[in-house]
């Protein structure tokens, strides 16, 4: 049986080089693409792939949010980080989501193929190249507790936080999560109050420094 696939990525000529590469693979299939977390968990639904191979800096609604969403909806569903970053903040946060599996893009396509396998069988995948980021967060987390504000942030104050910082109206936000604008709103004051934030430009420098987005998303 084939190993269904949802290629979640916001460059389409990456996701064309991707479906291309992955297609000629006997035992996989490409049931489906997705340029932002948002339409990823739609199509997740949907289409019911054993694997999601999941960007993490894209517009709308990012990986580690969407992995969140896809993990808790659907367990079985197995996510795949394939990302440009290998800083801890970017690895422990999709790890922490449930993603099962992170590759670096600058990897050799046999690699991603090795990490699509394990994944698929039950297992887990880390880049060569990051497994010390996950040790030495291990480390870290043993030997002290780290206070962050951003750990206040519930997931929907995190996804308005992600929409306001790439310059979305409150009634697109609204629109987009499906809520009131007085929602968004009450939102918005939430996020301010809890990180002592108090201007959009602030709290898109936040974001783009905690990962919830980048200024090329």
């Amino acid at each position: 049986m084939s190993i269904r696939i949802l290629l979640v990525e916001d460059h389409a000529i990456v996701r064309e080089g991707l479906r291309s590469l992955l297609e000629n693979q006997p035992d996989m299939e490409i049931v489906g693409e997705a340029e932002d977390g948002r339409i990823a968990i739609e199509l997740v639904r949907t289409l019911l792939p054993n694997i999601a191979i999941m960007d993490i800096t894209m517009p709308n609604l990012n990986g580690v949010e969407a992995t969140c969403h896809i993990i808790d909806e659907f367990p079985n569903v197995k996510v795949i980080a394939l990302s440009i970053h290998s800083n801890r903040r970017f690895v422990t946060d999709m790890l922490g989501a449930g993603a099962a599996g992170y590759v670096l893009k600058d990897c050799l396509f046999d690699e991603l193929v090795q990490a699509i396998q394990a994944v698929a069988d039950g297992g887990g995948y880390l880049s060569p190249k990051i497994t010390g980021v996950v040790i030495g967060d291990y480390i870290k987390r043993i030997v002290t507790t780290v206070d962050s504000s951003f750990a206040t942030l519930t997931g929907r104050e995190r996804e308005v936080l992600q929409l306001v910082a790439e310059g979305k109206s409150t009634k697109r936000i609204a629109l987009e999560l499906h809520v009131s604008t007085k929602t968004v709103e009450a939102n918005r004051r939430q996020i301010m109050e809890k990180l002592d934030i108090h201007s959009i430009a602030e709290l898109t420098k936040y974001a783009v420094r905690e990962g919830l987005t980048s200024l090329d998303a």
